[in-house]
């Protein structure tokens, strides 16, 4: 007589535990759907739906697109069509903004909750991972790059114009002749993805896009995470750095590996905050093999290692920081040895961070301050643009020098003052960096969205977010030498700040979860506040819930 295998038990039952929990999801996706809680996630899905079909004419499309010409669409990029189409693209961005802002208004009066964020980037995301790029052309500059690297060149000593091929077709003309500034990990992303695809511009567009998702699903993990260990809500965290049309519209619909670098960041602190430093650690070198930005988080990251080593195993102050500074360094290295040995390239993308010399806007103080002294002081006497354009540089670049120990020194009591010095230490070099681009300002974006919480500080990142949403166009070009967009994306920012300063908060007594005010420099960090537990409707129970989760 035969008997079962013991294991085939087991098994079933795992099974069927994850069959029961993909259909609760599923129940649950549901009912929030049909719940009006869904509204702003609908509205920003139809949004994100008219991006997808305007950007096939007013997106960053390619040079010369033989498929919209065998679907018969590429009059949506000439004429009629491409007013057509640009209606349709800026239809949709408006409806994202307002959808936002709209549940910007229950973030301020502490009705909003984590699942509602997280389902709603789900909508959102969705209509967009099927978008030609839009408001920039960089997803190109990638695909050339790892096509160098594919074809045996170093990408960090030689540009895209040295490997002729079609993808070159596409790349803005300043960058084909620049190095790549990227880690050996984004390269090595790349190189995997032409070596799939070859020189398949729009399928290799889809495979970088779904290469970013990662980080997106990091930033999501370890956004609220983050806010929740310094007091803060989670679901406003959500609201700022994952929601944020910066975030949605920028990064993911314009395929920008800072989606990756900031994902590996967070996570990192995410990981180090909780215990676990040489995870966390190992995960911001990852970010910094991807973009070097992440590297500003490290150093404050030695002093959490710090306290963790004096106040868990008694070691002495200076014995604590040596030996967490020494760890930090070796693990820093051999990721990023690992990593590069991979990707077979050496430093060589470090001096090609100078590149972003050759983007001259208004998004930094230097390039701001040059511009505003050739017009004013262009009037009387003749100003040599380009002179003062480096002179302010460089003052720049010595206020970042400057800035970035004092910071460290400063901020290095508590696991909040890392999050303000890393904060701080971001948006001084966004700001005083030789030239910036809209997805910089992403940067800072998931370190403060643990820290301003506020009704008037959430009003003014909304306000900030909306003029960089407008002044800039679908096809990666600005529009800040135009009086007119520059007053139109005033005022829409204007609106948007306003819309939410005036946002009477929900009061103790109205049953809302309400986050705990974040704790002072030498408080503990409080527990997770309200909103992580509420459920849309109040038909999820939190007791009934944690059977399955």
């Amino acid at each position: 007589m035969t008997t079962p295998a013991p294991a085939q038990a087991p098994r079933n039952g795992l099974s069927e535990h994850f069959s029961r929990r993909i259909l609760l999801q599923f129940g649950r996706l549901k009912e929030f759907t049909l719940s009006p809680e869904a509204r702003p996630a609908l509205i920003g899905a139809f949004g994100a739906i008219l991006i997808t079909i305007g950007g096939l004419g007013a997106g960053s499309t390619r040079l010369h697109d033989p498929l919209l010409e065998s679907i018969h669409l590429s009059w949506l990029r000439f004429g009629h069509g491409l007013v057509l189409s640009s209606v349709l693209l800026w239809s949709g961005v408006a409806l994202m903004l307002l959808a936002w802002l709209w549940l910007g208004r229950r973030v301020v009066d502490r009705t909003a909750n984590e699942y509602t964020m997280v389902a709603t980037t789900g909508f959102w995301l969705t209509p967009l991972l099927l978008s030609v790029p839009v408001f920039s052309r960089d997803t190109y500059s990638y695909l050339a790059q790892g096509a160098l690297l594919r074809d045996g060149f170093d990408p960090y000593i030689v540009g895209p114009i040295d490997n002729p091929n079609s993808l070159l077709d596409n790349v803005s003309p300043i960058w084909t002749t620049t190095t790549a500034p990227y880690g050996p990990a984004f390269i090595l992303v790349a190189k995997f993805i032409t070596m799939l695809v070859g020189n398949d511009v729009v399928t290799g567009t889809m495979l970088l896009r779904l290469c970013m998702l990662p980080g997106l699903a990091l930033l999501i993990w370890a956004a609220p995470k983050v806010a929740r260990h310094v007091g803060a809500s989670g679901a406003t965290a959500l609201w700022i750095c994952v929601l944020n049309p910066l975030v949605i519209i920028h990064l993911m619909g314009g395929v920008h590996n800072e989606m990756l670098m900031v994902g590996l960041m967070m996570a990192g602190i995410a990981l180090t905050f909780s215990g676990r430093h040489m995870s966390g650690v190992a995960l911001i070198a990852a970010g910094v093999a991807v973009k070097a930005t992440a590297g500003l988080a490290l150093p404050f990251m030695v002093w959490v290692w710090t306290r963790g080593l004096r106040d868990r195993r008694g070691y002495p102050p200076v014995k604590a920081f040596a030996v967490a500074t020494a760890a930090s360094l070796l693990i820093f290295v051999a990721v990023f040895a690992v990593l590069s040995l991979a990707a077979g390239v050496g430093l060589g993308w470090l001096t090609a961070l100078a590149g972003s010399v050759k983007i001259i806007n208004w998004l930094t103080v230097p390039t701001a301050t040059a511009n505003l002294i050739n017009a004013v002081v262009g009037l009387v006497v003749p100003v040599n643009f380009y002179a003062v354009l480096e002179t302010t540089r460089i003052i720049g670049v010595a206020t970042i020098a400057i800035s970035a120990p004092l910071l460290w020194w400063r901020f290095r009591h508590t696991d909040r003052d890392a999050l303000v010095g890393i904060a701080l230490l971001m948006g001084v070099v966004v700001l005083f960096v030789p030239a910036a681009l809209p997805w910089y300002y992403t940067w800072p974006l998931a370190i403060v969205a643990a820290l301003a919480q506020s009704r008037q500080a959430i009003a003014l990142i909304a306000g900030l977010s909306t003029w960089i949403m407008v002044i800039w166009n679908p096809d990666g070009a600005h529009g800040m030498y135009s009086w007119v967009r520059v007053l139109l994306a005033f005022a829409c920012a204007a609106g948007a700040w306003y819309w939410l300063a005036r946002a009477t908060p929900a009061t103790a007594d109205t049953g809302a979860g309400i986050s705990n005010p974040s704790p002072g420099r030498d408080e503990p960090p409080h527990g997770p506040d309200a909103n992580a537990a509420h459920r849309p409707g109040g038909r999820w129970p939190a007791a009934r819930w944690s059977r399955h989760v």
